[in-house]
């Protein structure tokens, strides 16, 4: 069957300062179809822009995370791609699912992926684009393009596993496109923190709740600054953007705020920015 329309496809839950982002294809675990991927880069510019929001929790209804890529050969074109050759359609269609990827990676607010089940092809290219990820043990990652006889190099994996895990691990998970469970991906040093038992979501949540409690302006560049850094040419190159953070950070007020708060031994109460 058709998918429904976009917007049913994610929902979007706010609770005070944290947004939950849900993928909600259940029926089939969350596999990206286009549709699916318009309805998540929808739903993170409208977070981007959402000043009430500080922190995004991302993750699945049902029994997994995401399933991947939409395999199932329902009629669901991505934008640009009737019409065209077959370079020019599969094109499309591979630019149309980075999308969603970026728009997860490229958010202003910290993004906390919260896994459970299966979160392998696409579904690990979303989890590896958040900022943190809180998975339970059990969950199942794994760059399986292979499967469909693709380069496990596909909408960011290349980019993201190896500066999680290092080249070394990454290469063997990429080259072998096996599947590795939550506990080891913490072993790994991928995930931020492992759920022994229950949901991800209360843990993701009280992870999101200790950023939010931060100025505005500092968590926005921190975020900013980490993965520009991790770009970075040169150390010379990071500490001057450092340094121009800082200095324009100063011009929010929050220096003072802060330091007031620290010398009173209370919570800060930090301006707008």
């Amino acid at each position: 069957m058709p998918d429904p329309h976009p917007a049913d496809l994610v929902t979007i839950e706010r609770d005070g300062t944290t947004a939950v982002v849900t993928m909600n294809r259940p029926e089939r675990r969350n596999a990206l179809s286009a549709s699916m991927a318009t309805a998540l880069v929808d739903a993170f510019t409208e977070l981007h822009r959402d000043r009430g929001t500080r922190v995004v929790v991302l993750t699945g209804a049902g029994p997994g995370f995401c399933a991947g890529a939409d395999l199932s050969g329902d009629h669901d074109p991505a934008p640009d791609s009737e019409g065209r050759g077959p370079v020019g359609a599969v094109y499309r269609t591979q630019e149309h699912l980075q999308r969603a990827v970026l728009a997860v990676h490229e958010c202003d607010k910290p993004v906390v992926a919260a896994v459970h089940g299966a979160a392998v092809g696409g579904g690990l290219a979303l989890a590896l684009a958040s900022d943190l990820r809180v998975a339970t043990a059990d969950a199942r990652f794994g760059a399986v393009f292979h499967n469909i006889g693709l380069s496990a190099c596909d909408v960011g994996v290349s980019y993201f596993l190896p500066r999680l895990v290092g080249p070394g691990a990454a290469s063997e998970l990429m080259l072998t496109g096996r599947i590795f469970d939550g506990a080891e991906a913490d072993r790994l040093g991928m995930v931020n923190r492992l759920v022994t038992d229950g949901d991800p979501i209360g843990p993701a949540r009280e992870l999101a709740e200790r950023i939010a409690v931060n100025s505005e302006y500092g968590v926005w560049m921190t975020k900013r600054g980490m993965w520009l850094g991790l770009d970075s040419p040169s150390l010379r190159h990071a500490i001057e953007l450092e340094n121009r953070t800082q200095v324009l950070g100063t011009f929010t007020g929050n220096t003072a705020v802060g330091m007031a708060a620290f010398m009173q031994k209370r919570p800060p109460e930090w301006r707008p920015m």
